[in-house]
């Protein structure tokens, strides 16, 4: 499967070319600093750098733009641990576990595990691409609008069963999430749920609308404390720690292995991304785990799972990008026009005449996740001391960045206005256990799963044959009935199983 020859040529394109591992260092050190601010995603960096490239060759050009995307995927976690404001959707699930630990003094625990989990996310999902770059080109042209409506809308039950008590609500919230981010122009040309307001044409700005719910409620709980983590002893950062966080993390493969094969598989999806792999490898997680009540509390197998689905997502897309010359997500978009500015096509052709190209991008990638490693230790230890700043201090400052991010999305005020409703919604969401995650991921998949329920009614003409034909589709179909009935069956099953207590008679 590996072309020997193409490889030796990657390296000898690599020795000659000293730009490209020069750009390693500041890709990723840009990446984690820009990703640790909330709403400053991978992407917008991406976007903001871009420019830059056009006087630098192919090689060196993607190289940068991949270190930053490396960086970034980490670095988003930091605020998602340290303040349960997740820096972009990719760690909305790192925050379930990963901000309680903070809150009881585990906070450089929870950052070296999510920055061990996620070193070794990013280079096991290059070791698959380099193994299978050219089966995974043949694989995924077999999935189809069918194949990608049911697992977007799998991916969103799993949600809706993982958090609070009734998972109608949490149904509900996922629904009214895909209500949301369908409000625009439609592919057919409509405007919907606009409310006479142009600025929502091109729909509701998704990084702003996450930081308003998921900022919001957490900001009301600390308004009445001090510090973010109570106990003065355990406010300090201690590098020891940090790397003691990164070595528990071994104690879990098969966790890190399960979020592998889901960011590799699932982030290679067109339109996906790295927030539905940080979400189904944690939901995945849980649900096969003997203890899954632990999970929401402080669990680190919950910030290792989050961590290795979000950083293995980026071989998965880079390996859609390369191969199909499709962008995965957001990020790889932007990597998209990297290739069109020096007039460059991805896809088969790009693999079969370009292998070495290819084979030295993933080398790079290689490097990037070495840098990630050491970097991640000093930078993390910087960025950790958020816990020693007081309350007072750090709501107005997170209300800043926060209001600062949702503004720098588009350069107006649409951004900060659209945070301010969506954190009146998610303070009403969480009072009333509706599940903010679900409506999160409904409000991301939005506007695809509309795009590949259309695709699937033009292609099929309506009819059911068309599915019945499909045996991934019908395997998914199952797996998405599955998510549905199982939590209430087992509580109905549970509920048959208890003895009927009999009220005591009164005198």
């Amino acid at each position: 499967m590996i072309d020997f020859h193409a490889l030796q040529s990657a390296f000898g394109i690599l020795s000659s070319s000293n730009l490209a591992w020069l750009l390693v260092v500041p890709g990723v050190v840009l990446g984690m600093l820009g990703g640790a601010l909330p709403g400053v995603s991978g992407a917008l960096i991406l976007a903001l750098v871009l420019p830059l490239t056009l006087r630098m060759d192919f090689l060196p050009a993607l190289v940068f733009l991949t270190a930053i995307h490396t960086g970034s995927l980490f670095g988003v976690a930091v605020p998602a641990i340290l303040m349960n404001v997740p820096g972009s959707a990719a760690a909305v699930a790192t925050s379930f576990d990963g901000y309680p630990m903070s809150r009881r003094g585990e906070h450089n625990i929870a950052l070296g595990l999510a920055l061990s989990a996620s070193v070794l996310g990013h280079l096991g999902a290059y070791i698959l691409l380099f193994l299978w770059i050219e089966p995974i080109s043949h694989a995924v042209l077999k999935l189809g609008p069918p194949e990608m409506l049911l697992i977007m809308l799998w991916g969103l039950t799993l949600i809706a069963a993982l958090r609070g008590k009734h998972m109608s609500r949490s149904l509900l919230a996922g629904a009214i999430g895909i209500l949301i981010g369908t409000i625009g122009l439609s592919p057919g040309g409509a405007i919907r749920g606009t409310l006479g307001f142009p600025a929502l044409l091109d729909g509701v700005p998704v990084i702003s609308a996450l930081i308003g719910l998921f900022a919001a409620g957490e900001l009301f709980n600390l308004a009445g404390t001090k510090f973010l983590v109570d106990a003065a002893e355990h406010r300090h950062v201690r590098i020891g720690e940090i790397v003691r966080g990164m070595l528990q993390a071994l104690r879990y493969p098969f966790v890190i292995l399960r979020g592998l094969a889901i960011g590799s598989t699932i982030g290679g999806l067109p339109g996906v991304g790295a927030s539905v792999c940080n979400l189904i490898s944690y939901v995945e997680t849980r649900r096969t785990d003997k203890h899954p009540e632990t999970y929401g509390t402080g669990n680190p197998k919950g910030v290792v799972a989050a961590e290795a689905g979000n950083a293995s997502s980026e071989g998965g897309s880079m390996a859609t990008l390369l191969a199909l010359g499709i962008p995965g997500g957001a990020s790889s978009a932007v990597m998209l026009a990297a290739f069109a500015l020096h007039n460059i096509n991805g896809g088969p052709q790009f693999i079969s005449k370009s292998k070495d190209v290819v084979y030295a991008i993933i080398m790079t990638n290689f490097a990037n996740g070495v840098v990630l490693l050491v970097l991640g230790i000093l930078l993390t230890g910087l960025m950790a001391n958020i816990v020693r700043i007081p309350v007072r201090i750090l709501i107005p400052a997170i209300l800043a960045l926060a209001t600062f991010g949702a503004y720098s999305f588009d350069g107006s005020m649409v951004g900060p206005i659209t945070m301010a409703v969506f954190a009146v919604l998610g303070w009403f969401m969480r009072r009333h256990d509706y599940s903010i995650p679900a409506c999160a991921v409904g409000l991301i998949l939005g506007k695809n799963i509309e795009g590949a329920l259309i695709n699937c009614f033009q292609i099929s003409g309506g009819t059911i044959g068309y599915f019945l034909g499909r045996p991934i589709a019908l395997t998914l179909l199952v797996l998405l009935v599955g998510s549905i009935v199982y939590r209430p069956t087992m509580q109905r099953l549970r509920a048959w199983g208890k003895p009927v207590e009999k009220e005591p008679v009164g005198c």
